[in-house]
């Protein structure tokens, strides 16, 4: 028997067709479901960030009309005497901070033997400790050389005589003032006595 195909159309599997066309129509769908999804998280995202950024320059805004209604009811006198209290409780931790003992042993180290400290007065300006203090020699040449010794080791600069002037046992009276410097280190009585030949 004799077999022949007379159609006008080659033979195609119809069935592998359908299923590869269904495959892709799959795909597709799966891929644009993908696509919304992501969409839809990607707009929320956007909705919410938004909505936080509109929050943000809202509070942002009202913080900065605070701080102008602030700025507008302060009293320039008020202003001044806050940072005056405040420079008077400065000075008052300053002065907290200032020892007595270092400054004693600043000046046992470097005084000279026939130098003798009679009165002591500190005070501190612009955040400076200045140190008055009255002295009493036999010559000026014993001052001069006190004040070199508080400039060298004793922790002190610009220590000047602010007056000299003699009294009726023919002695020498000095007023001297000088900037002290907590903290730097002194010389010890031991190591000015070997350096003097005292």
């Amino acid at each position: 028997m004799l077999r022949s195909n007379l159609s006008t159309r080659p033979f195609y599997n119809e069935r592998a067709v359908a299923v590869a066309l269904v495959t892709l129509a799959v795909v597709v769908a799966a891929m644009t479901l993908f696509n919304v999804s992501r969409l839809v998280t990607l707009s929320g995202r956007h909705s919410e960030l938004r909505a936080r950024t509109d929050s943000a320059e809202r509070r942002a805004a009202e913080l900065r009309a605070q701080a102008q209604r602030a700025r507008a009811r302060i009293d320039p006198a008020t202003l001044e005497r806050v940072t005056r209290a405040t420079r008077e409780a400065n000075l008052l931790i300053d002065r907290r901070t200032f020892s007595w003992t270092d400054l004693f042993n600043r000046l046992e180290s470097t005084l000279p033997p026939d130098v003798r400290v009679t009165a002591i007065d500190p005070s501190v300006q612009d955040g400076r400790f200045t140190v008055t203090f009255w002295v009493l020699a036999r010559s000026v040449d014993q001052i001069d050389a006190f004040i070199e010794a508080l400039e060298k080791n004793g922790g002190f600069t610009d220590v000047l005589a602010r007056e000299e002037r003699t009294d009726e046992e023919g002695q020498i009276v000095g007023t001297l003032e000088g900037v002290y410097l907590p903290g730097r280190d002194a010389a010890s009585p031991d190591v000015r006595r070997r350096g003097t030949g005292r």
